[in-house]
């Protein structure tokens, strides 16, 4: 069902293993693995592609570059942070900055904006298409009953506007597309590591089964969905 792919942000841990479980499961595709430094893979139907996400004109060649034989069918925007050397989720509005807010806004939000603004024009045209964007629970603003996280959950709002925003646009222009947002879930890897000692038993997922549970989840999109954020076991999040 799904020729011609592209998982951005290849590298990371739910990027790599989105592109493991897609080879294995629909072994006809052609998967783009797309990250800042270029992936070593033996895998003749996965091609490496190295992008600048903070240059416009270079996400803009690499959805040129993978669509240039083949619309997409399946964009996955797997980029994001939680935190880094420069910010840290706040625990109180006393720890906020103005350069965490920009900082994260930049990287959770207008990166990944940039991403769709180049790619979601790519989407086959003819048949079912999905651009999927990780987002989070945190980023609902009727399910925020612990406060915190003041910059992380603001960005993440503003992606969930954004895919709701570009789905209407672009149901004008191609009838077939779904835009989502996914929720994949608490997963163990480096971003989610600092925050995993206080997680209820059985909240803490491997990316094995987060991503296969993703996959399910795109795989019973209807265009109905089309705007919609979506958790791992498929439950609809509400903005």
């Amino acid at each position: 069902m799904y020729k011609n792919i592209a998982i951005i942000g290849a590298s990371g841990t739910i990027g790599s293993t989105f592109i493991s479980h897609l080879s294995k499961n629909y072994p006809e595709a052609h998967i783009h693995a797309i990250s800042r430094q270029i992936i070593e893979t033996k895998e003749l139907a996965i091609t490496p592609h190295k992008v600048d996400y903070h240059i416009e004109d270079s996400i803009q060649n690499t959805a040129h570059e993978v669509s240039r034989e083949l619309p997409m069918d399946l964009v996955i925007n797997a980029t994001g942070i939680l935190h880094d050397d420069l910010v840290t989720p706040e625990k109180s509005l006393r720890n906020l900055t103005s350069q965490s807010m920009q900082h994260l806004y930049e990287i959770d939000c207008i990166i990944p904006s940039m991403i769709a603004k180049y790619f979601v024009p790519k989407l086959n045209k003819d048949n079912r298409s999905i651009f999927a964007a990780l987002s989070a629970r945190i980023g609902s603003i009727s399910d925020n009953h612990l406060g915190g996280w003041y910059s992380y959950r603001a960005a993440k709002a503003a992606l969930n506007m954004m895919i709701k925003t570009i789905s209407i646009e672009t149901k004008r222009s191609n009838k077939n597309a779904i835009i989502v947002g996914l929720h994949p879930g608490t997963v163990d890897s480096p971003l989610s590591k600092p925050f995993q000692k206080n997680l209820p038993k059985g909240q803490l997922f491997t990316p094995d089964f987060s991503i296969a549970s993703m996959t399910k989840v795109l795989n019973r999109l209807a265009s109905k969905d089309t705007g919609k954020l979506f958790a791992f076991d498929g439950e609809e999040i509400n903005p």
